[in-house]
């Protein structure tokens, strides 16, 4: 839920026109599969009031405005498993959903050699109203589904899915896939060992680290508690088109679905690493 504290005009100013579409969509809300996807990137829309956001039709459709074919892939994954996901409908550079809303990052003003300047010297009034319209809704949609399970004794193995870029700041990125991970080690190896036997370039924890602090879904909604949870990140040469979102299903698909009968997920003690002192 939003913090307390925010301004009145924060408060009454909207957004979202009524004839939008939500901040978030919920695939297969009542699924009893003890699975949760989410995929925090899921679109490059912009809400009408905010225009172009002074972008060019590229940059409005590049990762930086959405992790290309990662919503594909999740709805892909939903249906097919019949599980739950949670996909928000608005693009990362409105306001990111998997950042912390103090962080920079949730409101990038400049990446990858392209500036948004649309969220140059944004009010304090501006973050309030994107938070209040797109960014709680989302989460709070999340922490619903999460609990719905755990009303029902079911800890859900949480799986967060996102795309990254095959070049990044002029360099070129090797990894086909990366396994993003920090308090459950286990989970995460089910995904990397496997994903390897099928014959994917997998990188245990990158491009991206889980253990970073960019990570705030995972670590609000799943590491807070001591549910099962995964980071997955798919190269976007790979789901760029529909094709490829069918092979990657595919292979996930049979991971994902053997997922509840390899792991305890109300043993979080058993799942968490031996690190030394």
């Amino acid at each position: 839920m939003p913090p307390e504290g925010t301004d009145n005009n924060s408060q009454n100013a909207v957004l979202l026109a009524e004839n939008e579409p939500a901040p978030f969509v919920v695939r297969n809300p009542d699924a009893s599969a003890p699975i949760l996807l989410v995929c925090d990137h899921a679109s490059r829309r912009f809400p009408r009031a905010l225009g172009t956001m002074g972008l060019d039709p590229f940059a409005r459709r590049c990762h930086l405005a959405v992790d290309i074919g990662a919503g594909a892939l999740t709805e892909k994954l939903a249906d097919s498993l019949g599980v739950t996901a949670v996909l928000c409908q608005y693009s990362r550079l409105i306001v990111d959903c998997n950042r912390q809303l103090m962080d920079p990052g949730a409101f990038l003003e400049f990446g990858d050699g392209v500036i948004i300047p649309g969220n140059r010297s944004l009010h304090q009034q501006d973050k309030d109203m994107r938070a209040k319209d797109i960014y709680w809704p989302y989460h709070g949609a999340i922490e619903s589904q999460v609990s719905r399970f755990r009303d029902s004794d079911i800890d859900p193995v949480f799986i967060s899915i996102h795309s990254f870029t095959p070049v990044m700041n002029g360099e070129s990125r090797t990894w086909e896939m990366g396994v993003l991970w920090d308090k459950d080690r286990v989970t995460a190896e089910i995904f990397i060992n496997d994903l390897r036997e099928a014959g994917y370039l997998v990188g245990d924890n990158e491009p991206y680290s889980g253990k970073a602090l960019q990570d705030f879904t995972i670590d609000h909604h799943a590491e807070s508690i001591g549910i099962p949870h995964v980071g997955i990140e798919i190269r976007q040469d790979l789901i760029l088109h529909e094709d490829g979102v069918e092979r990657i299903a595919e292979t996930m698909h049979k991971i994902i679905a053997s997922i509840p009968a390899r792991i305890n997920p109300t043993d979080i003690a058993s799942r968490q690493p031996t690190r030394s002192a």
